[in-house]
């Protein structure tokens, strides 16, 4: 996949650009400072193909050995809406996001409350509650 531009606008929908945003979470030079900044990041990463930062930013308790393959056709990432950050705890937060996706033509969405954990004063995905 082709390297996006620094100047594109971030996939995350925050509109900024991508290397004033998420850019420098995905290439490893910073770390998410709040369990939002870290579900943005990790929505960005699905829409560019950056699986290896999806593995990496997935607490070890419940992360896949690997991620599916996807065969074509793939989804295309087109919008992402926060709905809800509560910092539960010192260490735990909930995020609650829509994230819009087109496949074969078609546009789908994915509602659902992840769990964040905070370790080692690094973010991380634990798992997440899918809504109808």
């Amino acid at each position: 996949m082709k390297k996006p531009s620094a100047t594109q606008a971030c996939p995350c929908g925050s509109g900024l650009a991508l290397s004033a945003c998420c850019g420098p979470l995905l290439e490893g030079s910073a770390v998410a400072p709040t369990a939002e900044a870290l579900m943005r990041s990790r929505y960005a990463a699905h829409a560019l193909d950056r699986e290896a930062y999806l593995l990496d930013t997935w607490h070890a308790s419940t992360r896949p050995p690997e991620l599916e393959s996807q065969a074509p056709p793939r989804q295309r990432w087109i919008g992402l809406t926060i709905l809800r950050h509560q910092r539960l705890d010192d260490t735990h937060a909930v995020v609650e996001f829509v994230a819009r996706y087109r496949l074969g033509g078609r546009a789908h969405r994915l509602h659902e409350t992840s769990r964040f954990v905070l370790e080692g004063q690094r973010w991380y995905y634990v798992d997440g509650d899918l809504h109808e």
